[in-house]
């Protein structure tokens, strides 16, 4: 089972798939921003499955090849 941070800043009163927040994992420095339900949904399901690069990692990774 993993365990995951979920913190919740806003939330729309009159529609509850409008939130905005972070999620974090134990132990991982990146923190991953989030601004509606689905958003929400599709991190989750990401770190549940394979991993996706960071933005870091991807421009770091351009920079070598160039």
């Amino acid at each position: 089972m993993n365990s995951y941070l979920v913190r919740i800043y806003r939330k729309a009163e009159n529609n509850p798939r409008m939130l905005v927040g972070v999620v974090e994992e134990p132990g991982v420095k990146e923190k991953k921003a989030f601004h509606n339900l689905q958003e929400l949904w599709d991190i989750l399901n990401r770190i549940k499955g394979a991993p996706a690069q960071s933005k870091k990692n991807r421009n770091s990774k351009r920079h070598q090849n160039h």
